[in-house]
């Protein structure tokens, strides 16, 4: 039991770092890309036909 009272404060310590991060990366706008959409619309993707 001596193991559980590390764990579950450790774990949660962990568990607040990444949701910390996370908030991070969305806050300084590492998510958003409207350049990339705009250009993505006119790749083509389609494979020419072979018959």
């Amino acid at each position: 039991m001596n193991v559980l009272a590390f764990l579950i404060p450790v774990s949660l310590i962990l568990g607040g770092v990444g949701l910390a991060a996370f908030i991070w990366t969305i806050r300084s706008g590492q998510y958003s890309d409207p350049d990339g959409d705009a250009a993505r619309i006119l790749m083509d993707d389609d494979k020419p036909s072979d018959g």
